[in-house]
């Protein structure tokens, strides 16, 4: 191994729905995490690895930061905490226009902390010169010892240039990985998002947020992966809002979800999906610790 090979782990943390998901996607070059345009679409922390011959970066992306209303979003922000514990570099992200963190208590953590800080300030192709040149002296006062960077991740703009950044700033170790390995989640997870992402972009208001996804089976072979896959609520009325008049709904999360595993497996997708009734396990330790909120 090169004695000046670097590794590290860089943390991204922010506001609901500013965009890290597709950042880490776009330096991954993989679509690990679920992307949409509701808040709280991330709820695990989510390790991204990318490898070189002379580096290793492992990115981290983390629940969108939040007051907790309940258990699981309580659990969510720990993943957060754990995150700024871990981390060599940490990345703030947040919107242009926004002035300020959702929460205080975690502002003043970042100012104390002694290693780099970079904030990201997300979706400038939204908005004009004179209000971005106001967001970033906004954002500099607040945290001066950080770096500043507008960037656009759906646009690309700049996010090659932080990349580069980070990689200067990296330790001096060995891979904490295998070279090989792209993640730290086992190929259930990515079933069990890509389903929940279907979730999340057919139905609205509370029903996407007391649905929880387990897959029970997953049997690959050269050609096929057939997966069973259950999908859990809190209460009767969601399961019927989730299967639908004659299951016409819960059909199309099964072929949104196939289409998404075939383009991540390179493989053909055989899916059975059933739902079920879990009472208020949003709110049950046990239930959250099975589903991997809890350590």
């Amino acid at each position: 191994m090169n004695e000046n090979h670097k590794a590290g782990f860089v943390s991204i943390v922010g506001n609901p729905n500013v965009g890290k998901s597709t950042l880490m996607n776009a330096w991954v070059g993989e679509r690990l995490s679920i992307i949409t345009p509701k808040a709280q679409t991330t709820r695990h922390r989510i390790l991204g690895i990318l490898n070189a011959e002379d580096y290793q970066l492992v990115l981290s992306d983390t629940p969108g930061v939040i007051t907790p209303s309940y258990e699981m979003q309580s659990s969510m922000m720990d993943f957060v905490k754990t995150a700024l514990e871990d981390a060599d570099i940490l990345i703030y992200m947040l919107e242009v226009g926004e002035t300020e963190m959702k929460d205080q208590r975690l502002f003043e953590k970042i100012l104390r902390l002694e290693i780099p800080v970079l904030v990201l300030i997300n979706k400038i192709d939204t908005t004009d010169q004179e209000s971005l040149i106001k967001s970033v002296a906004h954002w500099q006062e607040k945290f001066p010892k950080a770096n500043i960077f507008p960037i656009s991740a759906i646009t690309g703009f700049s996010v090659k240039e932080v990349l580069d950044h980070i990689i200067e700033l990296l330790p001096v170790s060995p891979p904490y990985y295998p070279k090989d390995q792209m993640t730290d989640k086992p190929e259930r997870f990515f079933v069990n998002e890509a389903i929940r992402e279907q979730i999340l972009q057919h139905y609205d208001k509370e029903v996407p947020y007391a649905v929880e996804v387990v897959t029970e089976e997953f049997f690959e072979s050269e050609k096929i992966i057939k997966i069973r896959s259950l999908i859990m609520v809190e209460r009767e009325t969601q399961k019927g809002i989730i299967i639908g008049h004659k299951g016409g709904a819960l059909k199309k999360v099964g072929v949104g979800a196939r289409m998404k595993l075939q383009a991540f497996f390179t493989k053909k997708i055989h899916l059975e999906l059933y739902v079920k009734v879990n009472k208020d396990w949003r709110s049950n330790e046990r239930q959250l610790k099975r589903f991997g909120y809890k350590l």
